[in-house]
């Protein structure tokens, strides 16, 4: 078979590589009870009433969903305080940075990074042509971002500002994105990915939609796959100023966002019950797993996560595999550039103890 030449920027992009699937790991080594912290999703699940709407919608899925996700939008700009025209509903906030790119990028055009952080960015940059510089991180996984503005230049039209960051856990203070942004270029647009912040406790962590009220060209990306418990739908949200918004929709696929996620996001939204049940996990978690790992004799990053970052000592991959022998799926560090260090979301008390049990247990094996 003779196919066209494909784009020279393909040969960039490196695949996504996801956390293992519980099911490949139960079919791999023959285990009937395996956890998953890979992939810092809910370990409760989507909320009662979420799944209810589920239930009652599915008579309905014969017709096309809501191509501008009214009811939705209505909602969320109540919550957030917002006007509906600020918003935007994604297959997933991963979707939301592919039509930036789409919408703004040219080849040769650049983007800034921190380093580590959230691969896509560097996927939906390259998938349009564009250069890639990497801020790296201070010492201590915090943002620098005086030496990210010294990388801007007549070029760059999007920093990409994870925060918290994954995989360290790490935030950008207020007055340190103030400063930034007062600094920065005209033009350029700083994309806020925020889809951990709602298990933010620092009382300095930027209120990112008054930027948005004050027409900054800044974009902040939520999600309703964390804490809402709803990643297997596929669904997140952009807020950010009415002519950027009004930008991305010329390229926005028209059914883009499904049915089923948009009550579920709905229904899950005005569930305030389960998303303080999963805060309280998550806090206990932080606790637990902080505890336990200092036990050992290790120190993870201070998180304003729900997951950790920690130096195990021992080579990532290796300690991987020990782990899913013992029904324990991580995260490797490798990906990130860090090779001894692994993240691990928290899970409910009984899984966060059986993975700390298998961390010591591995350590040993592998030391």
């Amino acid at each position: 078979m003779t196919l066209p030449k494909k784009r020279s920027c393909l040969e960039e992009i490196k695949p996504y590589v996801p956390g293992k699937p519980i099911g490949e790991v139960k079919r791999e080594l023959g285990l009937q009870d395996v956890i998953k912290l890979a992939s810092n999703e809910n370990p409760l699940g989507p909320s009662p009433r979420a799944q209810e709407a589920m239930r009652e919608a599915i008579p309905e899925v014969n017709y096309y969903p809501d191509g501008n996700c009214f009811e939705l939008k209505k909602s969320l700009a109540v919550y957030l305080g917002v006007e509906e025209e600020q918003l935007i509903i994604g297959n997933g906030s991963d979707e939301i940075l592919k039509l930036l790119a789409e919408t703004y990028l040219e080849p040769g055009d650049e983007v800034i990074m921190p380093q580590p952080s959230f691969s896509e960015y560097e996927f939906v940059t390259r998938i349009m042509g564009g250069r890639i510089k990497y801020a790296p991180l201070k010492s201590d996984f915090n943002y620098d971002l005086q030496t990210l503005l010294g990388m801007v230049s007549e070029r760059t039209r999007f920093v990409f500002i994870c925060s918290p960051n994954n995989p360290t856990g790490t935030i950008v203070d207020q007055q340190s994105l103030d400063e930034f942004l007062q600094a920065l270029l005209p033009g350029i647009i700083t994309v806020l990915d925020e889809a951990y912040y709602e298990y933010v406790t620092a009382k300095d962590y930027p209120h990112s939609i008054d930027y948005v009220k004050n027409d900054k060209p800044v974009i902040a990306l939520r999600t309703f796959s964390k804490i809402y418990g709803l990643a297997g739908l596929r669904i997140g949200y952009g807020i950010a100023p009415f002519s950027l918004i009004q930008d991305l929709n010329r390229v926005r696929e028209p059914f883009n966002v499904n049915h089923m996620a948009q009550v579920a996001a709905l229904a899950a939204l005005e569930d305030k019950d389960h998303v303080n049940r999963s805060l309280e996990m998550v806090e206990a978690g932080r606790e637990q797993i902080n505890v336990g790992l200092q036990k050992m004799g290790l120190e993870p990053v201070p998180s304003q996560a729900n997951y950790f970052f920690v130096d195990t000592g021992v080579d990532s991959q290796e300690l991987f595999h020990a782990m899913l022998r013992r029904g324990v799926i991580v995260r490797t560090g490798d990906i990130f550039g860090f090779p001894t260090y692994i993240r691990v979301n928290y899970g409910t008390s009984e899984q966060n103890e059986r993975f700390l049990t298998a961390l010591q247990q591995a350590r040993e094996e592998l030391t």
